[in-house]
């Protein structure tokens, strides 16, 4: 995945979680930020970021932050639409017969729906994705802020068991040099017990580290 108008800036502050302030080519510029989390340790004043050119003139903002540099880990991407985009890429250059984003089951809309033919056998498989950006110590963990819809969508992975699914939820690690996500319990306790619920359950918990550069990113494998 790649960004059609990447260019460098620098962070200032933000004033709430959707826009931020960011120096451009000499001049402050309000642009949008796509990542309504946190983000404290990356949006720090003098911080390096990338901006995303919109096509669309008629925007209020001209520009999306999609990504910060880490000293520790070099660019992070904090875009929480590129890990689905990715995934999908991903995903297709496997062998699924079928595949099928933002599928409806339960009360909840899972990220993708895939069909794979195994000797006359056809497995289903739901798969959610969720994006981490908070690295500590080399180690990534999500999720960096309280998370209801996370703990909501674990509990239908789980119950997908049931129902003869093969549920995956994959992290996509937006940042280089980490391998692992951790549940964050310090911040979302609920969401770790999910977590270590649906994990016993069977629910298969899958590690996506990328290739993160100032325009893009990719998927460059996968961990278990």
């Amino acid at each position: 995945m790649k960004y059609k108008n990447p260019e460098k800036g620098v962070f200032i502050d933000r004033p709430n979680r959707f826009i931020a302030h960011v120096e451009i080519g000499g001049k402050v510029h309000t642009v949008h930020v796509k990542n309504t989390g946190r983000c404290r340790e990356l949006l720090i004043p003098g911080a390096e970021v990338i901006l995303d050119r919109t096509d669309n003139p008629g925007r209020k903002t001209l520009y999306d932050l999609v990504a910060v540099k880490k000293p520790t880990v070099g660019w992070v991407n904090i875009d929480t639409q590129a890990p689905n985009k990715v995934v999908l890429e991903y995903l297709q250059s496997k062998d699924y017969d079928y595949i099928k984003p933002e599928y409806t089951f339960g009360a909840s809309r899972i990220d993708f729906y895939m069909e794979k033919n195994i000797e006359g056998t056809l497995r289903r498989y739901l798969m959610e994705v969720k994006g981490c950006t908070l690295e500590i110590d080399g180690t990534g963990y999500f999720p960096d802020a309280p998370t209801t819809r996370g703990v909501k969508h674990l509990k239908e992975l789980s119950g997908a068991i049931e129902l003869g699914f093969h549920p995956i939820l994959a992290f996509v690690i937006q940042m280089n040099g980490v391998n692992t996500v951790l549940p964050n319990e310090v911040t979302d306790p609920k969401f770790t017990e999910a977590f270590m619920e649906a994990k016993a359950r069977g629910v298969e918990v899958l590690f996506l580290p990328c290739d993160v550069h100032p325009d893009g990113f990719s998927v460059k494998g996968e961990l278990h």
